[in-house]
């Protein structure tokens, strides 16, 4: 089952990959407008944004495998009636926009259940290196996906492009017919009270609201360098060429650190999590002075890495230390701050810089950065290992 879990959340990680750069190129295609451009990414992000607790809820009311099977579903059907229409026809920026916000609203249900599913299917000794492989073939996933849909549009066409996205959901799917998880705990009867009892579940645990405020500020730090970063590259570290080598250094760091953490003997996860995010305030000061290319590039390569094994431990001390019946509607709370938070710095950073220049808002996310992650280490469960007791209530609930 492990097998079949890992190789439906690859197939649907590629085909998740493909969506924006196809949204992009079939956007081109159709209009060239930057404004039309905004608009559809828009219309995929606010409903996702919005409706993410929706999902935690579901994702702890619901068998996990039902909401992902049927967000994988939606997902095939809105990227079919996409790549039958472009075969068909040239759609409108608003058909496109409409379709765009379905995908958005069903990666806003299917996300909360991933790590529910993991922990129904994975023993818990096993979560940690699952965790990691599939943190590999994700990275490899966000890797290859631009370039495959590129390629695909390129050599098919824009609508076979999403066609193939769309089989890629419709596969994904199909492999969790063989998933058997552990029964349901039952919850409330209203979303609304159930929602509240899950915001409750997270304040219980000081050490998941604190950490997950630092993912945000990484986040958040993550869309200022990109947008800044290749600009930064362009005009003083060499030209495109110095972005493309800083870029693949770090793609090159996250998948070495995804595949070192379950072989780390860190015995204690939540603060190792925590310093992984506060290096990402390396390539921030890095890219502020801006240093020789060779310094960037291994201050990059340093944060990445220290992300690569942050994101198997930040899953698994989730899996272990929040009950599984509250997990998805907790779980969504860091999915909305980081989703939201990445888009804030993509937006802010070209205003920011014009008016003050690229060092200062490069070195206040640094300092940021470092200080809100490392500040979680003053909470006493951090420095320590995640408690058991979660582990025992969540198995006790699922029996």
């Amino acid at each position: 089952m492990i097998r079949r879990l890992m190789a439906g959340r690859t197939v649907a990680a590629v085909a998740t990959a493909l969506i924006p750069t196809g949204l992009t190129l079939a956007v081109i295609r159709a209009t060239g407008s930057a404004l039309d451009l905004g608009l559809v990414l828009a219309a995929e992000m606010t409903p996702m944004l919005l409706l993410l607790p929706v999902g935690g809820v579901l994702a702890d009311r619901l068998p996990p495998r039902q909401v992902i099977l049927v967000a994988d579903l939606v997902r095939c059907a809105a990227q079919v009636a996409i790549g039958l229409r472009l075969l068909l026809g040239h759609p409108s920026v608003a058909e496109i926009a409409v379709l765009a916000a379905v995908t958005g609203a069903a990666v806003a249900f299917g996300v909360p259940a991933v790590s529910p599913l993991v922990t129904g299917v994975v023993p818990p000794e096993a979560r940690l290196r699952v965790n990691a492989r599939m943190g590999v073939l994700g990275g490899i996933a966000q890797m290859a996906g631009p370039a495959l849909a590129g390629g695909f549009t390129l050599w098919l066409g824009a609508g076979w492009s999403f066609l193939l996205t769309g089989i890629g959901f419709a596969v994904s799917a199909l492999t969790l017919g063989g998933l058997v998880t552990a029964p349901r705990v039952r919850t409330s009867s209203r979303v609304v009270a159930d929602f509240a009892e899950g915001w409750r579940e997270a304040r219980r645990h000081r050490w998941f609201l604190v950490s997950v405020l630092g993912h945000g500020v990484w986040h958040l730090g993550a869309g200022l360098l990109l947008t800044l970063g290749p600009l930064i590259a362009v005009r003083a570290l060499g030209g495109e060429s110095a972005w493309l080598v800083i870029a693949q250094s770090g793609t090159v760091a996250m998948v070495l650190g995804t595949v070192a953490a379950p072989r780390l003997p860190i015995r204690r996860p939540l603060a190792a999590t925590a310093a992984g995010a506060a290096l990402y305030a390396c390539p921030l000061i890095a890219f502020a002075i801006p240093a020789p290319i060779a310094v960037v590039a291994a201050a990059y390569f340093v944060a990445m890495l220290g992300l690569g094994v942050l994101m198997p431990l930040w899953e698994t001390a989730m899996q272990r230390g929040i009950p599984q019946g509250a997990l998805g509607r907790v779980g969504s709370f860091d999915s909305l701050i980081s989703f939201a938070a990445r888009p804030l710095g993509l937006a802010v950073a070209a205003p920011l810089a014009e008016w003050t220049g690229n060092a200062i808002p490069l070195v206040t996310a640094a300092a940021l950065v470092a200080g809100a992650n490392l500040a979680v280490l003053v909470l006493p469960e951090v420095r320590h290992r995640v408690p058991e007791a979660a582990d025992a209530r969540a198995g006790a609930g699922a029996r």
